[in-house]
């Protein structure tokens, strides 16, 4: 079917925009960061399978993983890259408890449902396993343009920007802990280079000064497993018997109808 026929080609796709916004200032900016981040820590998580849900202006963001088997998934179908995995973060096509690391870039601010994507990242996720989450801070001079940009329908600004207090109580209900969290840019965001490469002396001065100001983060969170204790064996025995219609056994003696 060629474009001009194709009825998907005349709808916009939302994540267009914001991976053009990558390509300039201030997002090739913060991808380099990010980028950088990255590099330091996934070479410390370890597994068999690595996935990567969605693209940050399409970088390959798992390339300094040591993990052989890697896996990107397009969660927009328009803009599907060959040879990669495209559907909703809601709802992806890997089976429960298989993957080992999952990087899910800057997702979170233009879900629908944050928490559900959440929730679909832990399945997948394999016991033991790590996520690694990157977002804008609230909280920062990124958050103080998003409250002046947001009504003007450009991305990123108008995403919903989540604080790290806000995305720490949806993994601690989801049994994922948080490792270790990561600061990025501490200047304005900026559209000119030229400003950006004169505001450079605020990047060491913020991380030292006022560490939680950063525009961006990059979180890793663990899947925790708890062990089964035996009356936790014994309460899913029960389960499974009742779910199956049969009665649980017992030694109790109890009076028979005659």
């Amino acid at each position: 079917m060629s474009a001009s026929t194709d009825p998907s080609a005349a709808v916009p796709s939302p994540v267009r925009p914001f991976d053009a916004w990558w390509s300039h200032p201030p997002g090739s900016e913060l991808q380099k960061m990010e980028q950088a981040a990255l590099a330091r820590m996934l070479p410390d998580l370890f597994g068999y399978h690595i996935a990567q849900v969605g693209r940050a202006g399409g970088a390959d963001l798992i390339e300094s993983s040591r993990i052989a088997h890697r896996i990107v998934v397009d969660i927009d179908p328009a803009v599907s890259a060959s040879g990669s995995l495209a559907c909703s973060a809601e709802s992806l096509p890997l089976a429960p408890d298989s993957i080992d690391v999952i990087v899910l870039p800057h997702v979170l601010e233009f879900s629908a449902n944050p928490h559900r994507v959440l929730r679909e990242m832990e399945r997948v996720l394999i016991g033991e396993g790590h996520l690694v989450l990157t977002g804008f801070n609230p909280w920062s001079f990124w958050g103080l343009w998003r409250l002046f940009l947001w009504w003007r329908d450009r991305v990123p600004w108008s995403g919903h920007f989540y604080g790290l207090s806000r995305i720490r109580d949806w993994l601690t209900l989801l049994e994922l802990e948080l490792i270790t969290v990561r600061r990025l840019f501490y200047r304005p965001p900026l559209r000119s280079p030229r400003a950006l490469e004169r505001l450079a002396a605020l990047e060491p001065l913020g991380r030292h000064a006022w560490p939680f100001l950063g525009g961006a983060y990059v979180l890793v969170a663990k899947k925790r497993v708890i062990p089964l204790t035996s009356s936790r064996v014994r309460w899913r025995a029960q389960r499974s018997m009742i779910a199956s219609g049969l009665a649980e056994p017992t030694t109790r003696n109890l009076p028979c109808d005659r």
